[in-house]
């Protein structure tokens, strides 16, 4: 828990309105709004903004609705004069979101020979192209399209965790994405079946649960029942979860045993709205599912869907996201629905074979939990076939087979525990420092034995703030030329790092740098924002110099505390 230490006797409290952001893709005209009650009032005070309501969202515990307007800048006008109603809980625009797009896909249209034979062991599996999966045993030669020779040994140590526990068909993982096909001969056997709606009658609610035909799943774009992919990015993500194992056919899952649902909100064409978004998470909620692997994302931050996440939270479902492959720093950059700070979501970056992290890859050490294998990766596509993705999406589901396997050995834990054990156990990877929470790739094996690899850095949930007795900042805008520092000294910290109360500079040319007491550049702050923390440094001290040049100036910046640890 982070703590406060006062330095001194003034203490400086300043609060910022963010910057308004530029309205993400949504869909025109439509908002998602929350009302206190739906009365005659309500209506009529949206009829005189030429709103209407266009339809409800029907919740497991609430009521939504949407709203029809006329033109975007009555969108933006009834925003905000629906915010300023007291009938009305929020009012969002309806967020168009997306499957994280994989890298230059290539397909494997027929299954090549390994490319190099995997290392055997009593729980290596017979299907033919287990050897091609470098991200569950990488041999350093073994990377499909892999043009240098990875770092045997960079995966998630598989083979391993398997002599411990290949899964169990108790564990039900929700795959919300594109869909699933759930005939692929390598995944139907690990696919959800819901019996009353297999054996009930077809166009019937069979099980009363208030979804027709329901069988493996739901279909939330297109409001029925059969939730198969058309695209192949869901089937992909579900294959790496769960391809059945020792059927002599293509490629094995992290999970040997497990029950997939085939939950659908995004289209054949790859995107799906913030409506559907938040009616599948409800309806993963409501089967109590054990974890939702998300490998989708954009939009803006809406609360509608971060209530929908709160909700699965509440249930002790885990929340995986797929972090996001615009290559951009997600602590200032947010990415949703990975950057909800809501205890059940853990972020994924992702890892190429030879243990870095991949070009295309978000990043974030205060918002990205964890990174895994995500380049180059093998699995199911559509129509009984196969094909390479690289992105955060094949990263994703790496971790939620992972987490899969710890339930199926540990049962149902709460998901605070869930990832503090999954962060702690996670391998070290010096490409990864300051680019995730705890610099570290996953480790299945680590994580059933709760193995802890010693790790020469500061724990993520022990720093504590220090005020500082005179806050350091420029003028309010800054004057060209500067050149300024100031030394921090907190005696007995093992670690400190810089928090930067706000931040506006001209990008890349007026900047803050961030040295140990070495006199080695740990950090560089430029451009704009609120509340950021560097990168950590070993000491009791550390210096800021801001610089300026003799063009284009800012706001400037203010600092008024470090964070420290001391133990």
């Amino acid at each position: 828990m982070k703590k406060t230490k006062m330095l001194g006797s003034l203490v400086l409290a300043c609060t910022f309105a963010s910057a308004h952001a530029s309205l993400a893709p949504h869909v025109p005209g439509e908002l998602i709004v929350k009302f206190r009650d739906t009365d005659q009032k309500s209506l009529l005070s949206l009829k005189s903004l030429g709103a209407e309501i266009a339809r409800p969202i029907e919740l497991s515990s609430e009521t939504l609705h949407v709203v029809r307007v006329e033109g975007e800048k009555s969108l933006m006008g009834t925003i905000k004069a629906l915010q300023a109603d007291p009938n009305v809980v929020y009012a969002e625009p309806n967020f168009i979101y997306s499957l994280i797009k994989p890298i230059a896909p290539s397909f494997v249209e027929e299954l090549l020979a390994p490319l190099s034979a995997p290392v055997e062991s009593n729980y290596t599996p017979n299907d033919p192209d287990f050897g091609r999966l470098w991200g569950l045993q990488n041999t350093g030669a073994n990377e499909p399209n892999g043009r240098v020779a990875g770092l045997a040994g960079a995966d998630i140590d598989a083979l391993r965790a398997w002599e411990i526990n290949r899964g169990s068909r108790e564990v039900v993982i929700a795959v919300i994405d594109t869909g699933i096909d759930y005939n692929h001969p390598d995944l139907a056997a690990n696919m959800w079946i819901n019996e009353a709606e297999l054996n009930g009658t077809p166009g019937e609610d069979s099980d009363g649960n208030g979804f027709v035909d329901d069988i493996y799943g739901y279909n939330f774009a297109t409001n029925r029942g059969n939730p198969f992919d058309g695209n192949g990015h869901g089937t992909h993500c579900a294959g790496t979860i769960g391809a059945v194992h020792d059927n002599a056919l293509g490629v094995a899952g992290v999970m040997a045993d497990v029950r997939m649902v085939a939950v659908k909100f995004l289209s054949d064409a790859g995107s799906g709205t913030t409506e559907n978004a938040i009616r599948s998470v409800d309806y993963a909620t409501m089967l109590n599912v054990d974890i939702m692997s998300n490998s989708w994302g954009g939009g803006g931050r809406s609360q509608a869907l971060e209530d929908a996440i709160k909700r699965a939270n509440d249930r002790g479902i885990l929340f995986i996201a797929a972090s996001g492959n615009s290559g951009t720093n997600n602590d200032t950059r947010p990415h949703y629905p990975s950057n909800y700070d809501v205890p059940n979501v853990i972020s994924v970056a992702a890892t190429t074979a030879q243990d870095t992290l991949a070009s295309f890859s978000t990043f974030g050490r205060n918002t990205v939990h964890i990174a895994a294998p995500g380049h180059n990766i093998l699995s199911t596509i559509q129509n009984n076939r196969y094909s390479v993705f690289s992105g955060t999406s094949m990263a994703t589901p790496h971790v939620s087979g992972a987490l899969g396997l710890l339930l199926a050995q540990e049962g149902r834990m709460s998901v605070e525990e869930v990832r503090e054990r999954l962060l702690a156990t996670s391998e070290p990877v010096p490409a990864l420092r300051g680019k995730t929470v705890n610099g570290g790739r996953l480790n299945a094996y680590n994580l059933l034995t709760d193995t802890r690899p010693q790790r020469n850095e500061p724990n993520p949930n022990n720093w504590q703030t220090v005020m500082l007795d005179e806050a350091f900042e420029s003028d309010h805008p800054y004057a060209d030329g500067m050149n300024i520092s100031r030394t921090f000294s907190v005696p007995g910290a093992k670690y400190m790092r810089l928090h930067v109360s706000r931040y506006a500079t001209e990008v890349n040319y007026d900047y803050l740098a961030v040295f140990n007491a070495a006199g080695v550049q740990v950090d560089k702050i430029s451009g704009s924002g609120e509340n950021y923390t560097s990168e950590y440094m070993e000491g009791d001290s550390m210096r800021v110099n801001f610089i300026s040049d003799r063009s284009v100036t800012g706001w400037g910046f203010l600092i008024d505390r470090v964070e420290v640890q001391f133990e």
